[in-house]
């Protein structure tokens, strides 16, 4: 019984011993802002700002502290040697100064305009560019350098997957679509009608009424025009029975020029006023350009036999020597003399008319030829002007 007794009362002494050092580990042994060296001794903490020096080598005395370096930084009370270095902003990332490097605070970055600041983590941060909204999109909220751009769908369109799509039938955001209840008949009846279908509505309706008043002024033009049209047939009758087949003009060709071509005729009219040409004499003057005729005998007559011709002709020599003085082409030359014949000869007949040739020249040129052994020559011109 009392061995019984005596093995309580040592479990008792023994908790207790373990609850009194259990209590004695938990309990600090610094007060609040201290800390215990290694040799035991309660040792006070540097403020932000300072790093430690040297510790206190006994109760009562105070820590040796001195401010951080530039460029470092101690944001918390603290017993350690060194400073914590201070953040560099990198542009390289879209960050910018916001506050800079203090002995007590770290540099705060943020992220320049156009850019916000997503958090990795707790600690880690990125600045990545705002969004832009899409064309479907209106922005609800603009962007910040703490909060990303914040979009919403366009009126008549609801988001799917991210995305906005027009609204098509009665869905979240597209109430437009859905049907009203009514109450009384307990039935569903449609939402009120797109503007759209309005529009086409009224556009259908226009064209309906411009195409029946261009019908009734199409039938209306047909019926006058058939009206004035039966008015004037009987005017025309009367007029045209009012011909007589007696009167008749007569139409008098006059030519200028010798007596040898012209050529005078009288034509009656037939009753409606038109020629009978078929009945006409073939009786057509002569008429023989100057230039013309003086190319067609270059083109026959040998170059060399040109100007034993214009000779025959009556050129004088002082003539001939002003033309090929006048004119370096041969050609040219051969053309001014004959022309020089041409224009005398018909400045002794009385005149002529323009360019125009008399015919005693012609059949005096066609002589020459034949004198001069060109009776070909002679024959092209006879065909040429149909000269019998």
């Amino acid at each position: 019984m009392m061995a019984g007794r005596l093995r309580i009362l040592l479990l008792l002494f023994e908790f207790t011993f373990i609850f009194a050092a259990t209590l004695n580990l938990v309990t600090p042994k610094c007060p609040v802002g201290d800390y215990e060296n290694k040799d035991g001794i309660c040792c006070n903490k540097c403020p932000a700002g300072f790093k430690l020096v040297a510790e206190c080598h006994s109760e009562g005395h105070r820590s040796n502290c001195t401010p951080c370096p530039a460029r470092q930084f101690s944001d918390q009370i603290n017993n350690a040697f060194q400073c914590r270095k201070c953040k560099t902003c990198r542009a390289a990332r879209n960050e910018v100064e916001v506050s800079p490097c203090r002995a007590a605070q770290n540099t705060i970055c943020g992220c320049k305009v156009g850019y916000y600041k997503n958090h990795i983590d707790s600690e880690t941060v990125e600045c990545l560019k705002c969004s832009r909204c899409k064309p479907d999109e209106t922005e609800e909220h603009a962007c910040t350098r703490e909060r990303d751009t914040v979009c919403g769908c366009k009126e008549n369109f609801y988001r799917v997957r991210n995305k906005c799509e027009p609204c098509r039938n009665c869905t979240t955001g597209c109430s437009q679509h859905c049907m009203l209840e009514v109450a009384t008949e307990g039935e569903r009846q449609p939402g009120p009608e797109p503007k759209n279908h309005l529009l086409i509505n009224l556009v259908a309706g226009s064209v309906v009424v411009v195409l029946v008043l261009l019908a009734l002024v199409v039938l209306v033009t047909f019926l006058a025009t058939k009206r004035f049209t039966k008015k004037k047939m009987p005017t025309l009758s009367s007029q045209t029975s009012e011909v007589s087949v007696e009167s008749g003009k007569h139409l008098l060709i006059y030519a200028e020029g010798p007596p040898q071509s012209i050529c005078l005729k009288a034509a009656a009219q037939n009753p409606v006023g038109e020629l009978e040409l078929s009945k006409l004499p073939d009786c057509v003057p002569l008429e023989i350009k100057i230039p013309e005729l003086i190319y067609a005998v270059l083109d026959l007559v040998p170059v060399l036999q040109v100007k034993q011709l214009v000779r025959c002709l009556g050129v004088k020599d002082t003539e001939i020597e002003r033309a090929e003085m006048d004119h370096r082409s041969c050609r040219e030359a051969h053309y001014q003399m004959l022309r020089v014949w041409a224009q005398k000869g018909s400045q002794e007949l009385g005149g002529g008319r323009g360019e125009m040739l008399h015919r005693p020249l012609l059949e005096e040129l066609l002589d020459k030829l034949r004198q001069m052994h060109l009776g070909r020559a002679a024959e092209e011109l006879e065909t040429k002007y149909s000269i019998q």
